[in-house]
């Protein structure tokens, strides 16, 4: 299979798995079975797909370095950009939906509970990295787009610990996350250490 017919046939398959949870959320608003707190579900099924998305990108660098299959890189920017997407939903239903966009009561909510503060600094975060992901952008930063984008390593940091945050009695289902992103942090310290090694062993051969 060619390059550009796995393009045709994955790439519409990603498109469909990322909206996915979008269309759970609508399938549920409309049948009326979100439950007896609707907005609490929505907006925790936002962040959870946030999250899992934020991994998955995370994700595609080490799949592609230890299977040698390349073109999976092509949708890292994709998935990237619906984590940003569902983090906005997440956001706006927090802001709207919930607080009905009071400053009094969202900066009590803030002060109450720390883990909304890492929530919203994932999110902004997030936010750069969304706006610099056109090939226009990283043709005008040049080298400084990677280091922009190493931000992402902060925003799932802080994204993972909001939800850690936020569960209070059962933590098993955040620590699934905070394993999986340790996992990843790991890998790729582990790629950077080789690197490093290779490089420091170049020069003493020269």
């Amino acid at each position: 299979m060619t390059g550009m017919n796995q393009s045709r046939i994955l790439k519409p398959v990603v498109w469909v798995a990322c909206l996915v949870p979008l269309a759970l959320l609508v399938f549920g608003a409309f049948a009326g079975i979100l439950g007896a707190n609707p907005v609490e579900r929505v907006t925790h099924r936002t962040g959870l797909a946030t999250l899992i998305l934020l991994l998955a990108d995370l994700s595609i660098t080490p799949l592609r370095r230890l299977t040698g299959v390349l073109w999976i890189i092509q949708y890292r920017r994709l998935i990237g950009l619906f984590a940003f997407f569902y983090g906005c939903l997440h956001l706006i239903t927090y802001l709207w939906l919930d607080q009905n966009f009071s400053i009094p009561s969202m900066a009590h909510d803030v002060l109450k509970r720390p883990f909304i503060t890492l929530g919203s600094l994932s999110w902004l975060l997030m936010f750069p990295l969304a706006l610099t992901s056109t090939q226009k952008a990283i043709r005008a930063l040049g080298k400084n787009w990677v280091r922009l984008h190493r931000l992402i390593y902060t925003a799932a940091a802080a994204g993972t610990i909001h939800f850690y945050w936020l569960v209070k009695r059962d933590k098993r289902e955040p620590l699934l996350y905070v394993v999986v992103l340790t996992a990843l942090l790991g890998v790729r310290l582990v790629f950077w250490l080789a690197k490093t090694q290779k490089q420091q062993k170049a020069i003493g051969a020269s």
